[in-house]
């Protein structure tokens, strides 16, 4: 870098102030190389870039698999100092395979004072004893909540862009999210379907979830709202059946059940009201947190809805 900014220096002083007579050339010369390396030295003190603006940003430790997905999103990889222990589960975590490019912490505090990082990003929920301790040991830890509406999606995005001191980043993804939106929206408002979003065990997300939140700012009626249930709840097949909604919302469109929890879905009952062309589909680690994971989620919706339109 020093080569090259000296290289540049020298060079343009001798094209613009090098005398033509040879005799006073020499002399100029010297002064030239004397100037060209205090203007370098002066130039990298002051931060050329990717120097001191790097050094200056700061170190995140994740200890948390929601804060994984933002950190990956929004922060240099050189700022990454460690994801949380579930960082590289494909079946939960939106990026296993970027994940897999950093530390895995192992979820204690003592792995996270080792690496000593300026900012610790945690969940509300995340083990209150490793949070606890982190800060007494003195190190910065900030708490994400569970996201429950894009709304509050869009908030997290801005915070951890605030965090890793790259809001265009954040702006980026923000506005990525409210483009696939207004693409949603868009295809739902050619007929707005009513949509029971249900996982394994009859589980059926409630009102005040993100996955009722997405469907409510899509344009959709969430069949679950007659249900009454807050954060969610089970339902039994006859339930399900007597609530009548156009489409079933479903994390897994395959036919194969490993356990109970994933033959509840694949009742005969079941999938006689709600074969695969009234199944939407979108993977659980498109909505088990909230990020920018959410765009694609609702391209997603938008793409099938689209398919069982046809």
């Amino acid at each position: 870098m020093t080569r090259n900014c000296f290289g540049q220096v020298t060079t343009m002083l001798h094209t613009r102030f090098m005398p033509s007579s040879a005799s006073k050339r020499e002399g100029v010369q010297g002064a030239f190389i004397s100037i060209g390396m205090m203007a370098c030295v002066m130039m990298i003190c002051a931060g050329l870039p990717g120097t001191s603006h790097a050094a200056s940003l700061p170190r995140v430790a994740s200890i948390n698999l929601c804060t994984d997905q933002l950190l990956m999103t929004l922060a240099d990889p050189e700022q990454i100092l460690g994801l949380s222990p579930y960082s590289r589960d494909a079946a939960r975590s939106w990026d296993a395979a970027k994940a897999s490019k950093f530390p895995r912490l192992s979820g204690e505090a003592e792995d996270v004072l080792v690496l000593n990082p300026d900012i610790v990003v945690a969940g509300r929920f995340t083990k209150r004893a490793t949070r606890e301790l982190l800060k007494e040991k003195g190190l910065r830890v900030v708490e994400f909540d569970a996201a429950r509406s894009l709304d509050n999606v869009k908030k997290q995005i801005w915070q951890m862009g605030g965090l890793v001191q790259h809001p265009d980043r954040a702006a980026t993804e923000v506005q990525r999210l409210d483009t696939a939106i207004a693409r949603a929206r868009a295809v739902v408002s050619r007929r707005p379907y009513r949509v029971l979003a249900l996982s394994r065990r009859g589980w059926v997300s409630g009102g005040d979830s993100l996955t009722s939140s997405l469907l409510a700012t899509a344009g959709l009626d969430n069949a679950a709202s007659d249900l009454g249930y807050k954060l969610g709840g089970f339902a039994s097949l006859e339930t399900i059946v007597s609530l009548r909604p156009d489409f079933l919302l479903v994390s897994d469109g395959g036919d194969f059940a490993e356990d109970e929890g994933r033959a509840f879905m694949l009742h005969p009952a079941l999938e006689r009201f709600y074969p695969a062309s009234k199944r939407l589909v979108i993977p659980e680690k498109l909505t088990v947190c909230g990020g920018s994971m959410l765009s694609e989620a609702l391209d997603r919706l938008t793409s099938e809805l689209e398919r069982v339109a046809r």
